[in-house]
């Protein structure tokens, strides 16, 4: 019954179907509830054409995953959890890809990182699952901190955090004096999300989850929520060429970097992740041409690779659940038990090569339009995406034909025939990319309609399989000669895998990890020198810390002034109470008792409690009477049970002690001379004046701020109060039975 569980994503499917006709006329369906406004955070949600492609792909392709996870992971434990986890995911995604404000696409965006790093660590018994989900989330989660940041400042120069409101006023992003700061925001968010150079390495780690994780998160979903994100804000940012170029530029780079790596990749797993890295980068590389060609390629391009690769996931799942192994060096001839699987492979394979009549055909040919007719260097840019290609054909033949070809291995042994399910849901996946290239008509309706073009003023292209003798058709044929002629001339192995892995130590992920060594050596001896475990330490940095903060503030704003004149003449019993706490004050610091230390702290606070009622204060000396009281018995209690004074402390502590007291003290006392040379008139002090009595009924202003003004800080205190009497009820109540005994 585990296949119960894909109701959900079936519904969920079928549900967002309905929709697409009204999408494909140009209609845009709204949800809106009020959440947070008084912050501007609203669950505002907005189906259209764009919106529609994603949650069509999240649904569609999530159905297949679930259906083809009740048999991959059959019998296993934590079956449904997998299922729970990857059901969270899917609603996360969802709501991403829907919400139309800001705040609440990044609530979305964290609950993908956070869901996809418990499927990515779901075999957490593996030392190597629980390090790659650690290193995704927290790339993942560097970027979702740059998309808070990016959100808030967007809503301050628009006025709004609706997305579609923000869309209003364009120039708001073009000419803003942090324009420059927003570009990085959103482009550390997407390049994270999406793995682009030199964010990209979380991805190939990564392929330690389970194989419908790597299907659904790294194929179809979780790594097409920046591009996604790029492609909503296209609009908000057409006049800003810096927009555009950054992401040429970071694409470009990508494509090249993760196709050349494809070369030297043995496990079938990480050939596709780094495929799949290439294929995000000709997405970004095909936004950053910025015209409208290009958006229609990569809106295409969306939908084939999710198509193609998802597929091609699904296989190599059922090769490794069947044969046991995903090594390609190893794997030969499975056509001969696996018929209906290498069916899908080989079709999912041509899809990914761009052969004729999959999808993958119109996919590249509209990569050769969108380069050919770029603003900026067209040779060259056609140029990397053809090199791209014939790396992306000998990738996909690699792990969709390779591992079905030739002669079975003796070293495999006996391979059983899949369950129909294996089998039969990549298949589903590769006659859809043959299906949407026989009729491209159903991905212009689908899905490039009304959402091309994003640029005003451009049309988008038509798509068709055959649009006569050209140059594009040139270079389709240029690309799946040399892929086919690199696929049967370049045999990986592990010896080049290993020679290509020397020079890893200069990689991103080399650095980062590095970065991150450092990182944790700094913070223990941080740890170590600030946060020993002794009390004494901890008061001393807080000390020194304050005092740096009012000596800098003295210094640099010197407003000191004290006017004798202005003093009253002390009254004896001031003058007794001044003595009191002198003594006092002595007798703390000089006594080597820790009960006469106490005494003597107790002394200074029952003095001040004369000080406040001598000046009209006896609350707050009721107050102070019943805290000094309170600690007074803690301390003897606790401390009374405590070995003697330990012999800690010399000369040169005691000497930086003093200063360190008496720098303190010293600027303290400035502080407080400065307060009592501001004016005391403010317009706080006025209302609490003129309000006391008419609003609280009380002649005793301050008084009247404890108990109705500040009513929740005096109940904290009061709560303060109450939890210090039950313990020092409970410690007098242990000592005593202690005793008994």
């Amino acid at each position: 019954m585990t296949w119960f569980a894909s109701l959900l994503p079936i519904s969920l499917f079928i549900y967002f179907s309905t929709f697409a006709k009204g999408v494909m006329n140009g209609e845009i369906f709204n949800f809106f509830t009020s959440w947070v406004p008084s912050l501007g955070i609203n669950l505002d949600f907005r189906l259209d054409n764009l919106a529609l492609l994603f949650t069509l792909l999240i649904t569609g392709i999530g159905s297949i995953v679930f259906l083809y996870t009740s048999q991959y992971l059959k019998g296993h434990p934590k079956l449904m959890r997998f299922y729970v986890f990857l059901s969270v995911f899917m609603g996360a995604m969802i709501g991403l890809v829907t919400s139309n404000n800001i705040l609440t696409l990044f609530i979305f965006w964290e609950l993908t990182s956070i869901s996809s790093f418990f499927l990515i660590s779901f075999n957490n018994t593996e030392k190597a699952s629980r390090k790659s989900a650690i290193i995704a989330l927290t790339i993942t989660g560097l970027g979702g901190l740059a998309l808070l940041a990016f959100g808030v400042l967007a809503g301050q120069m628009t006025g709004t955090y609706s997305i579609s409101e923000m869309l209003q006023s364009p120039e708001a992003f073009a000419s803003h004096e942090y324009t420059g700061y927003l570009l990085l925001f959103l482009f550390l968010a997407t390049f994270t999300k999406s793995a682009q150079f030199p964010f990209h390495f979380w991805l190939p780690g990564a392929m330690k989850a389970p194989t419908p994780v790597s299907t659904y998160l790294h194929s179809a979903t979780m790594v097409k929520a920046g591009i996604y994100l790029l492609l909503r804000f296209t609009p908000h940012f057409e006049a800003n060429p810096q927009y555009f170029n950054i992401m040429l530029i970071v694409g470009g780079v990508t494509m090249l970097y993760a196709a050349i790596n494809t070369l030297f990749k043995t496990d079938l797993k990480g050939i596709l992740a780094y495929s799949t890295i290439g294929a995000l980068g000709i997405i970004v590389f095909l936004i950053g041409i910025g015209t409208s060609a290009s958006i229609t390629a990569a809106i295409v391009f969306i939908v084939v690779h999710a198509l193609y690769k998802a597929s091609l996931f699904l296989v190599t799942g059922t090769i490794d659940h069947q044969a046991g192994t995903r090594d390609i060096t190893q794997l030969a001839g499975l056509r001969k038990v696996l018929l209906p699987l290498s069916i899908a492979g080989i079709i999912a394979a041509l899809s990914s090569g761009g052969f004729p009549p999959t999808v993958g055909f119109l996919g590249k040919d509209l990569i050769y339009e969108a380069t050919l007719h770029g603003s900026i260097s067209p040779a060259l840019l056609t140029t990397l995406a053809v090199i791209t290609n014939i790396f992306m054909v000998f990738a996909g033949l690699l792990v969709g034909v390779k591992p079905f070809t030739g002669k079975l291995p003796e070293a495999l042994g006996p391979i059983k025939k899949p369950h129909f399910i294996l089998w039969f849901m990549p298949m589903i996946l590769a006659a859809l990319s043959l299906l949407f290239g026989l009729f491209p008509s159903m991905v212009q309706s689908l899905f490039t309609n009304n959402i091309t073009p994003l640029l005003t003023g451009e049309n988008s292209p038509h798509l068709a399989i055959w649009h006569g003798f050209n140059l594009i058709l040139l270079l389709s044929g240029i690309t799946l000669v040399f892929g086919l002629g690199l696929y049967f001339l370049w045999k990986p192995s592990h010896q080049k895998e290993d020679a290509i892995a020397k020079i890893e130590g200069y990689a991103p992920k080399a650095i980062a990890l590095q970065f991150a060594n450092l990182f944790q050596k700094t913070s223990y001896f941080l740890t170590r020198t600030f946060q020993n475990g002794y009390l004494r330490r901890y008061v001393m940095i807080i000390l020194v810390l304050l005092t740096i903060v009012f000596g800098i503030h003295i210094f640099i704003n010197p407003r000191i002034f004290l006017s004798l004149t202005e003093i009253k003449s002390l009254n004896w019993n001031e003058i007794v109470v001044l003595l009191m706490m002198l003594i006092s004050i002595l007798f703390t610091v000089f006594t080597k008792s820790r009960l006469t230390a106490i005494a003597g702290m107790g002394v200074l606070g029952y003095t001040m409690c004369l000080i406040f009622i001598f000046y009209g204060a006896p609350d707050l000396a009721m107050t102070q009477f019943s805290i000094d009281t309170l600690t007074v018995i803690l301390f003897v209690l606790v401390l009374y049970r405590l070995p003697k004074y330990l012999n800690l402390s010399n000369k040169t502590n005691r000497i930086r002690d003093a200063i360190v007291a008496t720098s303190f003290g010293t600027f303290l006392a400035f502080t407080i001379i400065e307060i009592m040379n501001e004016n005391p008139v403010k317009g706080v002090t006025q209302y609490y004046a003129e309000n006391a009595y008419t609003l609280a009924k009380g002649k005793n202003v301050v008084n009247v701020i404890l108990v109705d003004f500040r009513g929740f800080d005096t109940m904290i205190e009061i709560s303060v109060l109450a939890i210090a009497a039950i313990g020092v009820f409970g410690l007098l109540k242990l000592y005593l039975k202690k005793h008994e005994k």
